[in-house]
């Protein structure tokens, strides 16, 4: 048998189900495609990625490709239309089935659809759910639609009747007959029609991409500085690279899996110490989870301007003030000093996020897909389920039964008390 593993947001060799399953092949190719669906203009202006997460890309695909030939594995890497270039793929390398992360939401599965649609039933595709912490197999749901409409809920129930899957290790080499002549190219951000970025010396995420690049962070951040300990009281920071673990982006395109982070905190918390913190850091893990089941059991409505709650609210639009938002130029220093920080480096903390979002939507009232799009573009850690859900939440449309609005100057004052955060970023627009 002849196998394709199609990676797509699961940029990993060690515990990526499809891998594993396709190594049973006699002969295993891996696939890329920087798809061009996601570098052309998104629905509200904005393009799809911009600079930083495409970096952040090119690089875990670098990683891959490196790590994948320590097995005799190679992967073919395009730009361009998946439908055009997996199908050539196939053909010519006669493959039998293609194995490739199960997703659900629109632009994923508009390009997967783009691509089953060139084939016949000869050529088989093996779709696994491999992006949760716990899996849709082992929750106690018995449909999505059973998902609850509170966090809390679906929480403990989860803890109390879900375990988490052990982390599968890769260890198959391959004959050097399988490393099959590729000419392809990973792109360079030219390519993708992209600027390079400027590297920012007050970025809180100066991380490379790669799943190399994730476990010596977790390295870092576990072990060496023991600062998983302190994860709660200081997760709420602003500055630094070590406020937070900063997972996130490896998490969001696969380049580990939460199944390997938690069971990195369990070893953590037997060999160091278990503590409020070191939960709190899987509990934010499961947070991840539930958007995710948020998306599956609501499917486009996540997207919708009503949210998954249908409700309608009389949200505004105004090109001036949108201009005014993302680039930093409100009337409130707070907002603006997290606004600068996401355009000079594509990351801002879990406490701008929140302020901005909710100042967006709540404070001015404008139609709060806007700042979902712009936050697509710029961040580094960019996850659908995520991103839309945590927007919804901050708009009154989604999973917050309080629908509480962020009063920026009081955060700002409890969380940026000297002031400090706000002239590191504002200082340039002061002269």
């Amino acid at each position: 048998m002849n196998n394709l593993v199609w990676f797509r947001n699961d940029l990993r060799v060690q515990d990526n189900v499809s891998l594993i399953k396709a190594s049973k092949g006699e002969k295993v190719l891996g696939a890329y495609c920087f798809d061009a669906l996601y570098f052309g203009p998104g629905d509200f202006g904005f393009k799809k990625t911009e600079r930083f997460r495409a970096q952040f890309s090119i690089e875990s695909v670098k990683e891959l490709r490196a790590n994948l030939k320590k097995y005799n594995i190679p992967l073919f890497v395009f730009f361009g239309k998946s439908s055009e270039h997996i199908p050539l793929l196939v053909k010519e390398h006669e493959i039998d089935t293609i194995y490739l992360q199960k997703e659900w939401t629109r632009d994923e599965v508009s390009i997967s659809d783009s691509v089953k649609r060139q084939f016949d039933e000869k050529v088989r595709f093996n779709e696994s759910y491999d992006q949760f912490l716990f899996h849709p197999e082992d929750i106690p749901y018995s449909n999505f639609q059973d998902i609850p409409k509170v966090f809390t809920d679906f929480r403990k129930k989860c803890e109390k009747l879900s375990t988490v899957r052990s982390v599968e290790k890769f260890a198959k080499v391959f004959p050097e007959t399988n490393l099959v002549e590729n000419q392809t190219k990973i792109p360079s951000l030219a390519d993708l029609g992209l600027c390079e970025p400027i590297q920012d010396r007050r970025s809180a995420f100066p991380f490379k991409g790669g799943e190399t690049q994730a476990l010596q962070r977790i390295d870092h951040y576990f072990w060496q500085t023991k600062k998983l300990a302190y994860y709660k009281k200081t997760r709420n920071g602003l500055m630094g690279t070590d406020y937070s673990s900063k997972l996130s982006a490896w998490l969001a395109n696969g380049s580990i899996s939460a199944r390997t982070i938690y069971w990195e905190v369990k070893k953590f918390e037997k060999k160091v110490k278990k503590n409020q913190d070191t939960y709190c850091l899987i509990f934010e893990l499961i947070w991840r989870d539930f958007f995710k089941y948020v998306s599956l059991k609501h499917g486009p409505k996540i997207f919708q301007i009503r949210g998954i709650l249908n409700k309608n609210y009389d949200w505004n639009f105004d090109k001036a003030t949108l201009n005014q938002w993302t680039s930093g130029n409100t009337a409130d220093s707070f907002v603006n000093a997290n606004m600068k920080e996401l355009e000079k480096t594509g990351w801002m903390s879990n406490r701008g996020r929140q302020n901005v979002a909710s100042y967006w939507a709540k404070e001015l009232e404008q139609d709060w897909r806007y700042g979902v799009a712009y936050f697509e573009s710029m961040l580094i850690d960019y996850d659908v389920h995520s991103n839309w859900g945590n927007w919804m939440y901050n708009s009154g449309v989604g999973n917050d039964p309080r629908d509480r609005k962020f009063n920026t100057k009081l955060q700002a004052e409890r969380y940026d008390a000297n002031g400090k955060f706000q002239r590191e970023w504002l200082q340039e627009s002061l002269f």
